[in-house]
């Protein structure tokens, strides 16, 4: 008796219906759309070739400014060489007579000339040609020693220069980005693009090509300029300073790789929330805010110790305050470690909770949907 064969078989030569693509397969594509019209944007080029411009210039200029300045060269005559020996601040030139050494300075080889002269009380007089030599006297002035109870470790004015450098390239970075994910979102919202993309991938494939195409643009973007300001410290010699900050930029472009993630998903959930591209700074403020504030803070309070240690442990703000206690030498070995678990969990935290409102509230369209509708569904 022969047996009747009810199961299903492909055809010989018949194509297989293509099956649903993977997760990581839509994460890759949607994260290297993202990507790739970013780098095509003539605006994001030029506005990062600009920002790179300008930590190759902050640096060059804090080396012109702020390195040591050559010695004042001051022509001498006879017994007044006394006075100039043994001061790293003046190169001596010696010459015969003061009309030597007038006509030196006439011709801008000298800086001033210093002549011995026995009515004043100091034995020399300084001669300058239009206007008082002020590196030349102040080279020459005497200061009595002085004594610091509690000297900073840092000089002030460098470790303000410092924290203006995180808490704008933080701001910058986060803020440009944030908006692009922003933006992506309500244009696909708007134009129902989304519901075409909806049909071929999930709503957490979307979300995390998203995060991660623009998280890897950011992150890129901030590895770039932490080299670029560590290779010009290099190139103009100023390794001491280089010794102080290289530990503090790499802490900051690890807390930021992770903070960002943190925001983006913040902002694309946020997005979605609404329809149309005029309602995004509304439901973004927030999230604009959780930016806004550790930059404000580390720009006014980079010198408050209280402030810091706070600002270094909570989740929005880390990625700029622990990197500035870093620097500041007031972080023990394991505080830093701490701070980025704290953070990564924060992360985690944000992602999931994003992840929800943003899966809830992408196909509603129409008034903006209210917070509790999106993390209910």
């Amino acid at each position: 008796m022969s047996t009747q064969d009810t199961g299903t078989r492909t055809p010989s030569g018949a194509a297989a219906r293509p099956g649903t693509p993977r997760f990581i397969d839509s994460v890759s594509l949607i994260a290297g759309r993202e990507v790739s019209m970013r780098l095509r944007s003539k605006a994001f080029l030029i506005s990062t070739g600009i920002l790179m411009l300008a930590v190759l210039a902050s640096v060059v200029l804090g080396s012109l400014f702020g390195g040591q300045s050559e010695a004042a060269k001051v022509a001498v005559v006879g017994g007044a060489a006394s006075v100039v020996d043994g001061n790293d601040a003046l190169e001596a030139v010696p010459v015969d007579d003061q009309a030597a050494g007038e006509q030196l300075l006439r011709d801008g080889e000298v800086d001033a000339i210093i002549v011995p002269a026995a009515s004043d009380p100091l034995g020399v007089v300084v001669v300058g040609l239009d206007e008082t030599p002020s590196n030349v006297m102040q080279a020459l002035a005497v200061y009595p020693t002085v004594e610091l109870l509690e000297p900073a470790a840092v000089d002030p004015g460098l470790a303000y220069l410092v924290a203006f450098g995180f808490g704008i390239v933080f701001f910058m970075s986060a803020i440009t980005f944030g908006s692009t994910i922003s933006q992506s979102v309500v244009e696909e919202k708007q134009t129902r693009v989304v519901e075409i993309l909806l049909s071929t991938v999930s709503a957490r494939a979307l979300l995390t090509g998203k995060v991660v195409g623009n998280s890897v643009l950011a992150f890129g973007q901030i590895l770039a300029i932490a080299v670029l300001a560590l290779l010009g410290l290099m190139l103009t010699g100023q390794r001491v300073l280089l010794g102080g900050v290289g530990p503090s930029v790499i802490w900051f472009v690890v807390f930021f790789a992770v903070g960002f993630v943190m925001l983006a998903a913040l902002f694309a959930a946020s997005s979605a929330l609404v329809s149309r591209a005029e309602d995004v700074g509304s439901v973004t403020t927030p999230v604009t805010m959780l930016v806004m504030i550790p930059y404000i803070l580390i720009i006014f309070f980079n010198d408050n110790p209280t402030v810091l240690a706070i600002m270094s442990y909570v989740p929005f703000s880390s990625p700029v305050g622990m990197p500035m206690r870093v620097f500041l030498g007031t972080a023990e070995w394991w505080e830093p470690i701490l701070s980025l678990l704290i953070l990564v969990a924060t992360t985690a935290a944000a992602v999931l909770v994003g992840e929800r409102m943003y899966r809830n509230s992408l196909l509603k369209t129409g008034p903006r949907v209210k917070l509790g509708d999106a993390l209910r569904g």
